[in-house]
Formats: structure tokens, sequence, C-alpha cells
């Protein structure tokens, strides 16, 4: 299936993105104010955040920052108790890449505490001020996953920075279809996206100085499009009209570069009872119930 989301209007909305200050977060803030929304950049750095507020279409009297770390509970209860207008599109974008087994504030292993749970996370405490739609950025890597839920902090595996990332994507893709069947059963005006940005080159590929570079990194120079075309899917996700639950991705180079369209997802990502024991896993873990 093939959309684009190149004329929608965003006008009169808003549209609250994480990591919004750099690569596809920034370039989707951009795409978004340009369709008139106005943006909430929830991002770590507020001075950052609020340099790129400055740059959008509108400029910061517009705009307006929103200081979350998704690695930190605590941070991402007090930003979200920070948003108090209605939010039209939730925009789950930020995201971590660790070459080494790290933790968050609360112990988590860093890429999965991080891309999923914090995620998770802030969503559950901002689902009573959206009003449209959540789209969460996932990726093709769940195609290599092998979540599992009994060790998702890896402390019981030798750890493998890339698997660790690919069940990161798995479990926001779990968490995106889960979600939207909630929201139907509940006949919630309320509806959850997933979008695979393609082969970007972004900082979450930037490794330390004598770390070994991986199949990725090596790829990502070569093949690796814009931001800015990384955005594509993520705005057909927010603005496009599909069916709940749409997964969208590029349409060229086995959806890696270029264009916008729904993609299809794994047989696993589509595990009703995995998903559902993922749920469970992420409400015991964060304490944070989501009511949809």
């Amino acid at each position: 299936m093939n959309s684009s989301s190149r004329h929608a209007t965003l006008t009169g909305q808003t549209v609250l993105i994480t990591g919004a200050s750099s690569g596809i977060g920034r370039a989707t803030a951009v795409a978004a104010a340009d369709a008139g929304a106005r943006v909430l950049l929830a991002v770590r750095d507020r001075n950052r955040g609020a340099a790129v507020a400055q740059t959008l279409r509108g400029g910061l009297g517009e705009h307006a920052v929103v200081e979350v770390d998704l690695a930190d509970l605590g941070s991402i209860c007090r930003g979200a108790a920070s948003v108090t207008e209605p939010v039209d599109i939730l925009v789950n974008n930020a995201g971590v890449s660790s070459p080494t087994l790290q933790h968050t504030a609360d112990g988590f292993e860093m890429q999965f505490g991080t891309n999923h749970l914090g995620h998770f996370a802030w969503t559950a405490l901002l689902l009573p001020r959206v009003r449209s739609r959540i789209v969460t950025v996932a990726s093709q890597a769940e195609r290599a996953s092998r979540l599992d839920l009994d060790d998702v902090n890896w402390a019981r595996r030798a750890y493998n920075p890339a698997r660790a990332y690919a069940d990161s994507k798995m479990a926001n893709l779990l968490f995106t279809f889960e979600l939207a069947r909630r929201l139907a059963t509940a006949n919630s005006p309320v509806t959850a996206f997933a979008a695979h940005p393609g082969l970007v080159t972004t900082a979450i590929y930037d490794r330390d100085p004598g770390t070994r570079p991986g199949v990725w990194d090596r790829l990502v120079p070569v093949l690796g499009q814009s931001p800015q075309a990384g955005a594509l899917p993520v705005m057909l996700a927010a603005t496009g009209e599909l069916p709940a639950g749409s997964f969208t991705g590029p349409r060229h180079l086995f959806h890696m570069r270029g264009g916008a369209q729904v993609i299809r997802a794994s047989k696993r990502a589509r595990a009703a009872g995995v998903a559902q024991r993922l749920w469970d896993l992420s409400e015991d873990m964060t304490s944070i119930e989501v009511v949809a």
C-alpha cells in the first residue's frame, strides 16, 4: 500500500515528539511545523530543544520544550506532568544504541529500558491527553530479535548489543499492536501506529573511538539516507489515512530508502500472546499502568 502525507495539514494540532533536538526527531518536528502544527519538543537538554524550536516555522513563541530523560522514570513522570495541554499526535521517536551493557537510572538494560520501557511509561502517563494518534518509531531490525522476556536486562546471558537493540525495536512493535488493539476495544478515538524510518545517517550509529564497527556502521555511510527522508514514514503514520495498527516504512531497497508506504512486520511482532506478556511485564517493571 503506497500513500503520502506530503499535502497533509496539521493546522491547529499539537504534535509532541521525543528526541526532537536531532536526527529523525528534529526532521519530523520541522515537517510537522511546516504543516502548521504546534510542536512540543520532548528532549533531555532544554537549551538544545529551545534552539531547535527557534528554527521551526513560527519560532519558539509558537512551539515549546518539554524536558524529559527516557532513561529515568522519575524524569518521565515529571516531564509528563508538565504537559497540561491536549496533544493530538504523540510521536515516540527518541532512541539509543549502546555497544556495551549499560543501565538506565532504574537499573534496566539501556536499550530496552529507554527505547521501549521509557516510551511505554511516557505513553501511559500522557494517554489521557492524547486526542488522535500515537506513533512509535520502530525498525525492521525487529526481524533480528530473539526477545527473551525472562531476561530483558541481560542478567543471565552474554550481552549482544545488536540483538539487544533489535529486541527493543521488537518491543516497540509488540507494544504498538497491543496498544492499537486495546484502544479499539475501548472504542477510543485514539489509535496507534509504528514507523520504520529506514537506514538513516544519525548519531545513533556513532561509536566511541576504538570500538569495533558493526555491519550497519559500514553500510550507513554508503546506503544511509537523510533524517528528512527518514521522517517521511513517521509523517505518513502521523497523518495518513491508514488502518489502525499500521506499520510504515520506506518504499525502496528492501524498505531501507525513499518515500513511505505501509510495510509488513514479522510474524513474531504480531504475536498477541507475546504482546500481552510484554505489556504485563512492562507495567510491572515501570509500576505504571496503561489505561486505554
